[in-house]
């Protein structure tokens, strides 16, 4: 068996860039309480391994002590949280991913010049959540065309498009193409990161050449299930969280295996299921995997 792992896969800056403020917070702060507001990232084991550390991962501003520190997490949150919390006289490190935070303000300033914003994604994905929420949260959102087609715009208003960060760059671009043909005044901000076309791109690729592929990440993570779906476009592919979701008798059938991970997955994972893999024995069966 041949093992193609994707260069692309695991952290991308953003994450890594929460996860380091998370442990920095962690290390230094011994007098107040660490906490951050919903999941720091969306991986289960990552945030499981902060939260062992100190990290406090809290439901809601009221389960938050007053005075304490809060790591706002690197898919952003409403403008009104950083209020409430600033009320509590808690001590804010904003993780939000920049380019998470770019698309806020371009919700926000946009808004105030009276423009309408159309945000292609999730609705209930805290990261869209959160951009309404700096938008006045009268937002039109939608993730496939027909979320747009029963949508009336008005013809004397101009109106201004972003994309979820993680959204799947060739659902992405259909919709565009429709929306340009169904709205007369219109602006797009392609806010899709580098990072994740990139990471849907070499996945496509390796895809293609294989047959069957893995992907790693958590299960409420957005760029993962694209990941999933892209794949599964081309063969046969397994979504998994961590090595104990592998069944050997399934995957020992395929000549050829590739490997990606989404953008939360973090590298001690990724090589937990590359050494399953390559060196594991079950019930007396080998893979034989070429290293």
């Amino acid at each position: 068996m041949k093992l193609i792992v994707s260069e692309k896969a695991g952290y991308c800056f953003g994450v890594q860039r929460a996860m380091k403020k998370a442990r920095v917070l962690l290390e230094n702060e011994r007098e107040k309480k660490v906490y951050s507001l919903g999941p720091l990232i969306h991986n289960e084991q990552a945030t499981q391994k902060l939260m062992n550390e100190g990290l406090f991962e809290a439901n809601g501003i009221e389960d938050i002590d007053d005075g304490s520190v809060v790591v706002i997490r690197s898919h952003g949150l409403g403008e009104k949280y950083y209020t409430l919390l600033e009320e509590k006289g808690c001590e804010i490190e904003d993780a939000t991913c920049p380019f998470v935070k770019k698309i806020q303000m371009i919700a926000r300033d946009h808004v105030r010049q009276g423009k309408g914003i159309v945000i292609i994604g999730d609705a209930f994905h805290p990261e869209i959540e959160g951009i309404n929420l700096w938008a006045g949260g009268g937002c039109i959102i939608g993730k496939e065309i027909e979320d747009f087609e029963k949508i009336e715009f008005s013809s004397d208003k101009e109106y201004v498009v972003v994309a979820q960060t993680t959204f799947s760059v060739e659902k992405y671009q259909r919709i565009k193409k429709f929306l340009e043909g169904k709205i007369k005044n219109l602006k797009f901000f392609d806010t899709i990161c580098d990072a994740t076309r990139e990471r849907q791109e070499d996945a496509v690729k390796i895809a293609q050449s294989v047959d069957a592929m893995i992907v790693i990440g958590g299960r409420h993570s957005s760029n993962t299930k694209k990941l999933y779906e892209l794949c599964s476009q081309f063969c046969k592919t397994f979504l998994i969280e961590t090595a104990n979701d592998i069944d050997v008798d399934e995957i020992k059938i395929y000549d050829s295996i590739g490997m990606t991970a989404g953008a939360s997955t973090p590298d001690f994972i990724i090589n937990e299921v590359i050494d399953f893999i390559v060196h594991t024995k079950k019930h007396g069966k080998e893979l034989g995997i070429d290293e």
